[in-house]
């Protein structure tokens, strides 16, 4: 064992599915994830990583590694950078719950978007390529790539709005009265559907994203594990979202940052390349999805503190310091609809 991992097992599943495999296994726990377990495995044959559901009582429809598995499988090949994928364990019983293996990716990982050391010639060239990759998902061919069913096309908000807004009340741990109004305010302004529908990630920012060592080039999209068919304009809100969070550990935002001196570029600016390069002339209401974004994360992060709480959590000190910004997050997303 290892951890909470049992080696000996994850060995006799890899050298069974996973092409060229040679143990013995080691592995080592990564720390930053809040929600899918997630390890480095260390074998003869190279290195390796795994993602499993966390043990316990789960939501229902959460930690869907298969659908991480699928996606990530599916873009092999396309103008989306994913690690490759090794194989899907649905039997519970192999190490406790379900996982899969995939390639590690060697890559620089950035945890503050203030990127501080990077100079500016090569923070703005990564802000830049994180634009580029985001247009890159949303222009996949889903049909082509086999996610035609990977989600319902058509009405992303309004399902969007009642998924969350019923896992926000299943992990509710006390009442907080911005989350509520938010909840009320999205369910009246929520747009008719505008028959946009493509690949999303639903978690798009720069520490889900690998860098190469040595050059401002995406190598892989990381924590597929909210992606679905959806509305692109989610995606692209939910990375000026972040930036509105204070900078640091916790926020992990740009709040406050002059970003004219960082070559960091303005929201407008990251809005308007984007816009640029899908052939947009503009995005009306934006807004909206911005305040969308904050209540999501806020749902999200209310799941992370109740699993903290009933001792499920990856990281249980992390994640009831991530829950303690459910009330900033819901405060946030009212405050930029009005």
């Amino acid at each position: 064992m290892s951890g909470d991992l049992d080696l000996r097992a994850v060995e006799r599943w890899m050298a069974a599915q996973v092409e060229g495999f040679q143990g013995p296994v080691s592995a080592e726990k990564f720390v930053g994830g809040q929600s899918n377990p997630t390890y480095l495995l260390r074998a003869s044959s190279g290195q390796y990583v795994l993602r499993r559901k966390p043990p316990g009582k789960l939501l229902k429809s959460a930690h869907a590694v298969d659908r991480e598995f699928r996606v990530q499988a599916a873009l092999a090949g396309t103008d989306v950078p994913v690690a490759r994928m090794h194989g899907l364990c649905m039997d519970d019983t192999v190490v406790g719950s379900a996982f899969y293996v995939m390639d590690h990716v060697d890559g620089r990982n950035f945890d503050d978007p203030r990127l501080p050391d990077v100079d500016n010639s090569e923070r703005a060239l990564i802000f830049k390529e994180m634009g580029r990759v985001l247009g890159a998902i949303h222009s996949v061919d889903i049909g082509a790539a086999g996610l035609s069913d990977y989600g319902p096309q058509g009405g992303y908000y309004r399902r969007q709005i009642d998924r969350w807004s019923g896992q926000y009340r299943a992990t509710e741990t006390e009442e907080i009265p911005a989350m509520d109004a938010l909840i009320v305010r999205l369910d009246a302004d929520c747009p008719a559907d505008d028959g946009r529908a493509c690949l999303v990630h639903g978690d798009y920012r720069i520490d889900n994203l690998l860098f190469a060592r040595d050059a401002p080039r995406i190598v892989a999209v990381l924590d597929w594990e909210l992606s679905t068919i959806g509305h692109p304009f989610a995606d692209l809100a939910a990375v000026v979202m972040q930036w509105q969070m204070p900078p640091g550990d916790q926020g992990r935002g740009l709040a406050g940052v002059d970003r004219a001196a960082l070559g960091i570029p303005s929201d407008a600016a990251f809005v308007a390349d984007y816009c640029r390069a899908m052939g947009l002339t503009k995005i009306d209401n934006f807004g909206f999805y911005v305040g969308f974004c904050f209540f999501r994360m806020a749902a999200i992060l209310q799941g992370v503190k109740k699993r903290a709480l009933d001792g499920n959590a990856s990281n249980p000190e992390r994640g009831l310091q991530l829950g303690a910004f459910v009330p900033l997050y819901a405060a946030a997303g009212l405050e930029v609809l009005e």
